[in-house]
């Protein structure tokens, strides 16, 4: 094994008074919607956001003088990119990033600010790494892998440890997997410490490089991702054999069941989740029956989620959960008829967020207009109150062909 307990302890020694001991926290609400004891350990409560900095920090502390006057180099979709910034800059070692072109601005943005030089190079990951390499060499920089490294993985098995001190009877843990340092960090605290605890991996759909290389298939990876984060092709060399032999299994999330999560987080949890972050999550709520009952605990590994990105998921899971609702309406082409009709709306508590009339694009009377009201419900059950209400009234709501309708999945998504 490459990386023992002990690594892992010594780790802990060593960043303890640089990084935040993070708190691992009972979740009354979620636990009541996934049917298990949720417990949540808020690492994107660290100073960059998330959990990077741990295996960050214990990598640059172990490096010699020399290697601190030559400077680091790092390739990183964002996390670990800020995570080596921002303690490189502190113990005085310059620091080179190399970040995928598309990287959320906000990450760009944050390991700029915090003192870095950024490149940006490639498609993802592997490719802003080959980019990483062959600088690296130019400039005889020291290279700080994102995750097939053993001090990288053993500061990241820092989280395992203090959630096992906080929780000691935990029955699982849910942790999402990009290149596999987090998980395999984990794997080898949790499962050292309790050999009979179940260690879940979460990867996207869109992304299940490690569970292909685990079944020995061919890597193929689809489009962009929310969870960026975990959007990783190459799964490390390191990782992949202790994830074989200590990780029971593997799960893949949808992006609607991300999205969903990461709303259910900030509603409930008042707290900011990125798409990775929140993949743990997505993964409990997407099989309820294997948690039921049971003490689970997630990992919350980061929190920088670009704001347009949040804004979008905010308003689709509105729509989802049946909140925000679009209805189409046929009224008489004279005054008074739209007057009526947003008293009947009001009646129903339903709030008009925009209201618009149709009179070309439509094949409706000449006589008549179409309004299509964006409206403002309680959930799912209250936006069937207020068509069926609708009609009752002797109107004939039809809710838009394209239109995402309310899913009964997000029923849960209010506090």
């Amino acid at each position: 094994m490459s990386v023992t307990l002990d690594d892992i302890r010594t780790a802990a020694v060593r960043i303890r008074d640089s990084v935040e001991r993070t708190p691992c926290l009972l979740s009354r609400t979620l636990s009541r919607i996934t049917g298990c004891d949720l417990y949540l350990k808020f690492e994107n409560l660290q100073f960059t956001a998330a959990f990077k900095e741990r295996g960050a920090l214990n990598h640059l502390l172990t490096l010699d003088g020399e290697e601190r006057s030559r400077g680091v180099i790092a390739m990183s979709a964002g996390n670990h990119a800020q995570a080596v910034a921002y303690h490189a800059a502190r113990l005085g070692i310059r620091a080179t990033i190399v970040m995928p072109r598309n990287t959320p601005n906000l990450k760009v943005r944050n390991t700029r600010q915090l003192g870095a030089e950024v490149h940006l190079e490639g498609e993802g990951v592997a490719e802003a790494g080959d980019y990483a390499h062959r600088l690296a060499a130019e400039r005889g920089l020291v290279f700080v892998h994102p995750y097939d490294d053993e001090r990288i993985i053993a500061g990241q098995g820092t989280i395992g440890l203090e959630m096992l001190e906080d929780v000691p009877d935990l029955d699982a843990l849910v942790i999402p997997i990009g290149g596999g340092g987090l998980i395999a960090g984990n794997a080898v605290a949790a499962t050292s410490l309790r050999p009979d605890i179940e260690v879940v991996g979460v990867q996207t759909t869109r992304f299940p490089s490690m569970q292909q290389a685990l079944a020995g298939e061919p890597i193929h990876c689809g489009q962009a991702t929310l969870a960026e984060g975990i959007a990783v092709k190459q799964p490390g060399e390191l990782t992949l054999p202790i994830i074989r032999e200590r990780v029971r299994d593997i799960v893949l999330v949808d992006e609607p069941e991300i999205e969903r999560a990461i709303l259910l987080l900030l509603e409930i949890e008042k707290t900011v989740a990125e798409g990775a972050g929140a993949a743990g999550l997505a993964a409990v709520l997407a099989e309820p029956e294997r948690y039921r009952g049971r003490k689970v605990g997630l990992v919350l590994c980061g929190g920088n989620i670009d704001m347009l990105a949040l804004s979008s998921v905010i308003q689709r899971g509105l729509v989802r959960s049946g909140r925000i609702v679009r209805v189409r309406v046929a009224i008489p082409d004279v005054p008074g008829a739209l007057a009526e009709l947003t008293r009947h709306l009001a009646e129903h508590r339903a709030n008009v967020i925009h209201i618009a009339h149709h009179r070309t694009f439509t094949d409706l009377s000449l006589r008549a207009t179409e309004v299509e009201a964006t409206l403002e419900t309680l959930g799912n059950e209250h936006t069937r109150e207020v068509i069926e209400a609708l009609r009752h009234d002797g109107y004939d709501p039809v809710l838009p062909a394209n239109e995402v309708h309310p899913d009964e999945r997000w029923a849960g998504s209010g506090t």
